[in-house]
């Protein structure tokens, strides 16, 4: 695969990299490119935003005007889809005034690749009555690193600004922790929006790196998204955390908090550790 093409002050990697067209018959196409990638394959979290435009995009064909916002995205992860392009196929389940359902299916070379259900209606605006949040900083320490200088996530990592924590990323110094990571991350030449917040619910190294064994692929089988704000523009605060390591099976919950405090994402996924050869 060739590396990532070099990113000017002009590019937006991130909106160039959820572009969808209309094919017709309810389906849509999409170009997966060599920026949001980890090693080989397209990054899950961006593949979950193209899933939810796709979602979005029917259900506002119905309902033309309605402008609706993802509430939850649930995937299923069947295979690991390699850059290039893609059919989106979607299916209406339910059309409502509060919550619709659709059903997307990413084919990639006529093979089924992601399963999902897209279930959109509108982000509440009326502020927050509760919230039990993680108290990092709302942007990134002095002490931050950046992963590129480290080589983790080298494609992710130049396609929007990520920041790491330094205490949490054990694995990064050659030493072992708990399985818990912070950092930072908002995109490159333009404002942070709820579809970037929903790729941050993925872009993380794995949790599990921190417990040793090896660094490589843990590929996600499924993870499920909630969107509960729209972010405002700045760096997300995003907290990952392990439960428990059960075989080679692992879980993971991670929020995403915005600029003014607010949480804006909630993903979990169940993957598996990490693939060293």
């Amino acid at each position: 695969m060739q590396p990532p093409a070099a990113i000017t002050d002009a590019d937006r990697p991130f909106r160039d990299a959820i572009g969808l067209t209309a094919l017709g018959d309810d389906r849509f196409a999409a170009e997966l490119g060599t920026r949001f990638t980890v090693g080989t394959k397209a990054h899950g979290g961006l593949l979950m935003v193209l899933l939810a435009k796709a979602g979005l995009a029917r259900v506002d064909a119905e309902a033309p005007g309605t402008a609706p916002d993802p509430l939850v995205v649930s995937a299923d992860y069947l295979r690991a889809p390699d850059p290039g392009p893609v059919e989106l196929h979607t299916e209406l389940l339910k059309l409502g005034r509060t919550a619709s359902v659709v059903a997307v299916r990413m084919r990639q070379d006529g093979r089924l690749m992601l399963a999902a259900t897209v279930t959109a209606g509108r982000l509440p605006d009326d502020g927050v009555r509760w919230s039990d949040l993680s108290g990092m900083p709302a942007e990134p320490t002095p002490d931050a690193m950046d992963p590129r200088e480290s080589g983790v996530a080298l494609g992710v990592a130049s396609a929007c600004e990520l920041r790491y924590d330094t205490p949490t990323f054990a694995f990064a110094r050659g030493e072992q922790g708990p399985p818990l990571l912070r950092g930072w991350a908002r995109p490159r030449g333009e404002p942070t929006d709820v579809l970037f917040a929903l790729l941050a619910g993925d872009i993380l190294a794995p949790t599990v790196f921190n417990l040793g064994g090896g660094v490589g692929w843990a590929p996600t089988v499924q993870l499920t998204a909630l969107l509960r704000e729209r972010p405002v523009p700045g760096w997300l605060r995003i907290e990952a955390r392990t439960t428990a390591v059960t075989g080679s099976w692992f879980d993971e919950d991670v929020t995403v908090v915005d600029a003014a405090g607010r949480l804006v994402c909630q993903a979990r996924q169940l993957a598996l550790s990490p693939l060293t050869s």
